[in-house]
């Protein structure tokens, strides 16, 4: 957003992409961003919240706050099975954990990770037009 209050309408014409969603997810934490008064939707906002509650998740699956010992545990969390666990979830997941049972994280970005640090995610693809970024697609 700088950018655009920095330059304006000189930037028409030009394009980018960063990690977002484009699902129920992504509009339970607008809405809760909208609540607090914040921009919960802007580049990355989304992916540093579901990171939160994915390590928050972890460390209650391996009963331990030490990154040696939950690391394992993130996969578990992220993905099936378990039950679905999205968007202002978090205390749910934690006591489905505790209790014993699974969980599948889906958070504000439809969570679904393929590999240690890697996630099948979405890109938006925004194009500045008459000095605002819109929205171009998702990929």
């Amino acid at each position: 957003p700088s950018l655009l209050q920095n330059i304006g309408r000189d930037l028409d014409g030009s394009w980018g992409q960063h990690p977002s969603a484009d699902d129920a997810g992504i509009e339970a934490i607008k809405a809760l961003g909208d609540a607090a008064g914040i921009d919960a939707t802007s580049a990355f906002a989304p992916q540093a919240y579901d990171a939160a509650a994915l390590f928050a998740l972890a460390m209650e699956a391996a009963g331990s706050s030490d990154p040696a010992r939950y690391a394992g545990k993130v996969m578990d969390v992220a993905n099936a099975p378990g039950q679905k666990i999205g968007v202002g979830e978090l205390a749910k997941g934690l006591r489905i954990l505790r209790n014993g049972g699974q969980v599948d994280y889906d958070g504000a970005t439809s969570v679904e990770l393929i590999g240690p640090g890697e996630s099948a995610g979405f890109y938006r693809h925004v194009e500045v037009m008459d000095g605002e970024f819109e929205t171009v697609d998702f990929r």
